[in-house]
């Protein structure tokens, strides 16, 4: 993600710039357009690994979940039975996956906001390209306005 957000503010702090100053501003265009299409296909890889990440964390939290409620099963099924160190020793391995569970909400919770942070990213690059790409044709409108105008003064005198 670091490497988005440099390009994205190089982009907007440059793209203006870069184009009154260029020799060919078509091309620069053109190559930053490149670089905006390699950057959210890399957010959008990175957004599909979280997604999948976040997909096996659940499923693993579910398994987790199943394992405290057994434990307190058994601890339950120990202590109707008056087996009181057996509803101990379960309930200490109940607190062990209710700790597991706890880490593995936490890693959730900090995936979702990366996945939050990734389609922001992947929203305002792509805003910045569809500037990008009407900047580009009005570019070449521009210039074939001018290549259009040089003919006709070309062709009177």
């Amino acid at each position: 993600m670091g490497m988005f957000s440099r390009i994205n503010d190089i982009v907007q702090a440059n793209l203006n710039a870069m184009l009154d100053k260029a020799e060919d501003p078509e091309k620069i265009i053109r190559m930053i357009i490149q670089e905006m299409e390699e950057t959210l296909v890399e957010v959008r890889s990175d957004a599909a690994r979280f997604i999948a990440e976040q997909k096996t964390l659940n499923r693993q939290l579910l398994a987790v979940n199943k394992e405290v409620n057994n434990w307190q099963r058994k601890a339950q099924l120990a202590m109707d039975n008056d087996k009181e160190s057996l509803a101990k020793a379960a309930l200490v391995e109940k607190h062990k996956y209710v700790d597991k569970a706890a880490a593995i909400n936490e890693q959730l919770t900090q995936l979702s906001e990366s996945i939050e942070k990734l389609q922001i990213d992947t929203a305002r690059l792509n805003e910045k390209m569809r500037e990008a790409k009407q900047k580009q044709k009005a570019l070449i409108t521009r210039k074939q306005t001018v290549s259009a105008r040089l003919k006709v003064k070309t062709s009177q005198n």
